[in-house]
């Protein structure tokens, strides 16, 4: 008797953590990525500023599922969804049948309609290319400046402008305010790294607003104190190669730079809508893309067919949506794993999806943090080795663990960002 199919689309949280819900389950398991490792996105910050390097926060996804034989896992992009024959589509027009069908192919940047414009100006952080992008970008700008002998180009090199106060933007600020300001101080002649400008653009009244208020002006106080400047309520209207300009209170100004990072929206992956228009469900797409799924985490009208993590909409029990994190989409996979080998058992329950929420945290820099569990608040060093603590449970592999822990250790005791490196098609023509 042939196993029924299970194929899942995205290997990141939710993707990993619903194959691994499946490893005794008699079952077959398909996991398609066009990538073949699973990326921890938290990190990303860290490679962007030379903390770390991209094979610290990935695992290759074979080696992740090499001792769960159920699993096979297939390099490649998909391109849409047979809805009549049960099958997914490849870009290479190879197809691959199910019987039950999981998409978490997670979110990417969003640039608020103005993507063509604003994307090759503005990296955001969702890959490790946009993060060796970001890095190669930072790095350049000062090695650029040491080369010039114009003080107005210089300034405009040594400013960085990052969009969005949100957890993201917070962290990639308070990033490369240390590695001016602490690991590159003493590097330079002809400039002072020290003197650099990190310009944190928030369109609300406070950073971090999602968190308690007495957090959000803790994050703000420590950001001040590590010589970041604070741009709240106002917005970016525009990006330009060599300036952005933002607005206040209907008053415009210019930011002369030429390093822009955005940390401001994200938007579903495009296969959120491809999902929806297989399954005529176009109605069930919401801002930013989201597909609306039901408290099973199935597309309605259809038990076999799930979608998770920051593509969906799934309204909690508290009637707002659950936020874009890697908590949410951890739990969730495993709950659809156990749910589709319960349903191939045919012991499958009623019980809805929930979310146990542990809490929020973000680290702002060295010894800085803020956690936020329910009633109970941290901030300061308790918070900040807290973080450390969660961030390096959450890689996947124990490898990683340990790289992390020591490279953590030694950047902490030397104040050094050993993964400096400029790389990509840009860095010879510096």
């Amino acid at each position: 008797m042939q196993k029924p199919r299970v194929v899942i689309i995205g290997g990141g949280f939710a993707g990993m953590m619903c194959a691994k819900a499946l490893k005794n389950t008699p079952a077959e398991v398909v996991l398609i990525d066009r990538r073949n490792f699973h990326l921890f996105q938290p990190l990303l910050y860290q490679v962007a500023t030379g903390g770390l390097s991209p094979a610290n926060i990935a695992a290759p996804l074979r080696s992740i599922f090499r001792r769960q034989r159920n699993v096979q896992v297939l390099m490649g992009s998909v391109s849409g969804f047979d809805r009549e024959s049960s099958e997914v589509v490849l870009a290479d027009e190879t197809r691959w049948k199910f019987d039950y069908l999981v998409v978490a192919t997670g979110s990417t940047h969003h640039y608020f309609g103005k993507d063509a414009q604003w994307e090759h100006l503005a990296p955001g952080l969702k890959t490790i290319e946009d993060a060796t992008k970001i890095r190669r970008n930072v790095l350049l700008a000062f090695e650029r400046a040491e080369r010039s002998s114009d003080p107005e180009e210089i300034k405009r090199l040594l400013t960085f402008v990052v969009v969005g106060g949100g957890p993201t933007g917070v962290e990639m600020a308070g990033s490369i305010a240390e590695l001016a300001k602490q690991t590159m101080r003493r590097d330079f002649r002809s400039i002072d790294p020290t003197q650099a400008r990190v310009i944190l653009v928030e369109n609300s009244q406070h950073v971090l607003d999602r968190y308690h208020h007495s957090l959000s002006i803790r994050a703000a106080k420590d950001l001040l104190n590590m010589g970041i400047e604070l741009r709240n309520e106002t917005r970016l209207a525009e990006i330009h190669p060599d300036h952005v300009v933002v607005t206040s209170k209907g008053v415009s100004s210019i930011i002369e730079t030429e390093n822009v990072v955005w940390a401001a929206g994200v938007k579903a992956s495009p296969l959120a809508q491809k999902l929806a228009e297989a399954y005529a469900l176009g109605s069930q797409i919401v801002a930013g893309g989201r597909i609306t799924v039901t408290p099973h985490c199935n597309l309605e009208g259809f038990r076999n067919v799930f979608a998770l993590g920051d593509m969906t909409n799934f309204v909690g029990e508290d009637g707002k949506p659950l936020p874009g994190v890697a908590p949410v989409a951890i739990q969730q996979g495993e709950y659809v794993g156990k749910r589709i080998n319960d349903m191939i058992l045919g012991a499958a329950s009623d019980k809805p999806f929930r979310y146990w929420d542990k809490g929020n945290m973000a680290t702002i820099g060295r010894s800085r943090a803020i956690v936020e569990s329910g009633k109970w608040r941290m901030t300061g060093k308790l918070a900040w080795l807290a973080w450390l603590f969660v961030h390096i449970l959450y890689l996947a592999r124990f490898e990683n663990r340990v790289l992390v822990i020591f490279q953590w250790f030694w950047n902490y005791i030397t104040r050094n960002r050993t993964a400096r490196l400029i790389t990509g098609e840009d860095a010879s023509k510096s």
